[in-house]
């Protein structure tokens, strides 16, 4: 199932593309470890490729296309390390995570600009099992301002909403109007 990102337009494409561009400039595009060589040396064009007319579906795709390991070490309980095969959803997650990260950081930028208006969280995506956490911000409006800066520092959209338990929630951000105060 694929995200239904409701402001994904050419112009929240181009600050997605724009945000990318900075994370280049100041080496902080995130790079999976389950990437492989190949992967490390694509994946910023295959990123490129889906802001400017794909989604996260397109990019799912594309990494999944000999981009990832098949094997990654893990911890094991009692110390030391394992070979384990990458999940076979690792494509999805990466790509869901990353394309939306760009995503709301392209509306932050794109609200601030923008007079009376804000970003509102959604569910944007149907999940199996939401969690109660998740299913608690829905509706929730959230600073463009801090939430850029902090998306800006971090992969991670749900630690920035405090959502437990990982990746997966489906949720994502939508432009709002915001109401102004006229009374005297």
């Amino acid at each position: 199932m694929s995200f239904n990102y409701e402001n994904l337009d050419t112009i929240t494409r181009q600050f997605m593309l724009e945000e990318l561009a900075l994370d280049i400039s100041s080496n902080n595009v995130y790079l999976s470890p389950r990437l492989n060589d190949n992967g490390k040396v694509r994946y910023v064009e295959v990123l490129k490729k889906a802001f400017t007319d794909g989604d996260e579906i397109k990019l799912k795709n594309e990494i999944n296309y000999g981009l990832l390991n098949a094997y990654e070490q893990r911890k094991k309980p009692n110390g030391g390390y394992t070979q384990a095969k990458v999940p076979i959803t690792a494509a999805e997650t990466l790509a869901d995570g990353e394309f939306n990260r760009y995503y709301i950081r392209a509306l932050c930028r794109r609200v601030i600009q923008e007079n009376n208006k804000s970003i509102q969280v959604y569910r944007a995506k149907e999940v199996d099992r939401p969690r109660f956490e998740s299913e608690m911000k829905i509706g929730l409006v959230i600073d463009p301002r801090a939430t850029l800066k902090s998306l800006r520092e971090t992969n991670n959209f749900d630690t920035i909403l405090q959502i437990p338990s990982g990746p997966n929630s489906g949720l994502s951000v939508r432009i709002i109007e915001t109401s102004k105060d006229v009374s005297a």
